[in-house]
């Protein structure tokens, strides 16, 4: 049987390359071999930037509105393909259907977002801000933009980026994840259909060689990542040297604060989802627990444990499947290594995934839960994406809200209560981006913007909404004046407003 190959998508055309680099694509279900995918080099990643270049300023041209069309019919032709995609995700990545599907639907709402262009792209006018003069902004395109995107949301990280820099005038490449490299291609089929011109959205698989190949092209005006905060600071500070505006988005390590008045049974339920769910490969997933006093921790912990250790774990095709496989094995082994650590250092463990029972054949582990976790703990400094929860127990509030700001992410956070005082205190002192009250995944809707703080973001903007206007646009100001009066000399003082 011959593997197929996931091929680059270049000035609207498929590109498979005969020579080169290949890797290969697994289902992380099975931990079999299911395509390969071409690794970029600097000339594959030149063609496809010189593709957008080159489409750029006619798409520039193009109104606000005619654009926006485009992206109203990508976003029906997403809706009639909704299933297919998710299957793609689930396949590739391994997260169960369902949660592929709630991924595509968060991504579909940004390309909703985006179909209103006329409306955000507006800019402000004041008339006679002095003596005949008007003055007025507007917003207009970077030119060649790129993308820079995780194995953990092939669909909606993506869907972060390019809708909107598309909508806003600019021409895009796309360089996502090599481990799951189908969902793009079929975003840039659709796409096309929809009536894009070809160039304007370009995608080229690869790893470093590709991604150092954006960082330092000439043509590109803007990067976006998300991934790791190691790489982040790298894309921040190459990109930045290179002269091209930046937005590089970090790790992350999510705590839930947990108060004494807390409903104890949604707390669980939240925590199961929000730190098991996707095998814990979220930047945004619970992985600590702060519980407010040894009562609330202890009745915690059990009504934890037997939900952990019940959590139906298979290949995340099975409609009865709660949590999948991880990406890759040497990814699974990372991750069990954390767990080798959180024991060796002396927290307690009420639930070993290493010790459960998962499917033969494919990147599984077993949810774990660690209880007794210290800020010193290698598994509560570092993020490591896996289906691993964290206990911590503090004695108060404000030891609570100290040992968040402390760590050295900020990228979300929550709080459990029905003390509204609590929860209106706890938004404005934590250093966090995002916060939760009640709802332990504050992802924000498309129409505001997702960023973290600290070490899980770099650069001045956030991603999306508003904000990813401002990113993927420029503002130019003008002061106009029409005088209909004869000139009555030169003037060699600040101009003022009289």
């Amino acid at each position: 049987m011959t593997t197929k190959t996931t091929p680059h998508w270049i000035n609207g055309q498929i590109i498979t390359p005969k020579e080169g680099r290949f890797a290969d694509v697994f289902n992380p279900a099975t931990g079999l071999v299911t395509s390969h995918v071409p690794l970029a080099s600097t000339n594959d990643v030149d063609t496809a930037v010189s593709a957008a270049a080159a489409a750029w300023p006619a798409w520039a041209a193009t109104t606000p509105l005619r654009r926006s069309r485009v992206m109203f019919k990508f976003k029906n032709l997403l809706e009639e393909h909704a299933d297919e995609i998710a299957k793609i995700i689930s396949l590739e990545h391994g997260k169960v259907l369902a949660d592929a599907a709630a991924e595509f639907q968060r991504g579909l709402e940004n390309v909703e977002f985006a179909c209103g262009a006329p409306q955000f792209l507006k800019g402000e006018f004041s008339e006679n801000v002095g003596t005949d003069v008007d003055s007025y902004s507007m917003r207009q395109p970077v030119g060649v933009c790129a993308g820079i995107t995780p194995f953990n949301f092939p669909a909606m990280v993506p869907m972060w980026m390019f809708p909107l820099a598309i909508v806003c005038g600019n021409t895009f490449v796309l360089k996502p994840s090599e481990r799951v490299p189908t969902t793009s291609i079929y975003l840039a089929r659709l796409l096309k259909e929809a009536g894009l011109p070809d160039g304007v959205f370009n995608v080229v698989h690869g790893d470093k060689e590709a991604v150092d190949a954006l960082l330092h092209h000439p043509k590109v005006k803007a990067i976006s990542f998300v991934g790791s905060t190691p790489i982040a600071k790298y894309i921040h500070a190459t990109a930045n040297a290179n002269g091209k505006r930046v937005q590089a988005l970090g790790g992350a390590k999510n705590h839930m604060l947990v108060m004494p008045d807390a409903d104890l049974d949604m707390t669980a339920d939240a925590l199961m989802g929000a730190a098991y769910g996707a095998a814990g490969e979220r930047c945004m997933a619970i992985s600590v627990a702060v519980a407010v006093g040894d009562k609330v921790a202890d009745e915690l912990v059990a009504k934890l444990t037997p939900k952990v250790k019940s959590i139906i774990i298979a290949d995340g095709m099975n409609a009865k499947a709660e949590m999948g496989p991880l990406i890759t094995a040497q990814h699974r082994d990372k991750v069990r290594g954390y767990i080798d650590s959180g024991v060796e250092q002396g927290a307690k463990i009420p639930v070993d995934g290493r010790a459960l029972n998962t499917p033969e054949g494919g990147f599984f582990l077993a949810g774990t839960l660690f209880d007794h976790v210290k800020p010193d703990m290698t598994l509560y400094c570092e993020e490591f994406f896996g289906p691993v929860l964290c206990l911590e127990r503090v004695k108060t509030y404000r030891e609570a809200v100290d040992l968040i700001n402390a760590h050295e992410y900020g990228n979300g956070t929550a709080i459990f209560t029905r003390d509204g005082s609590a929860a209106r205190a706890f938004v404005s002192e934590i250093e966090v981006g995002m916060v939760g009250i009640n709802a332990p995944i504050p992802v924000p809707m498309a129409f505001h913007s997702f960023g973290g703080w600290k070490s899980s973001i770099f650069g001045d903007h956030a991603i999306y909404g508003p904000e990813g206007v401002r990113f993927y646009t420029r503002i130019k100001t003008v002061t106009a004046r029409w005088p209909n009066k004869v000139s009555s000399g030169a003037e060699f003082v600040m101009p003022t407003g009289r």
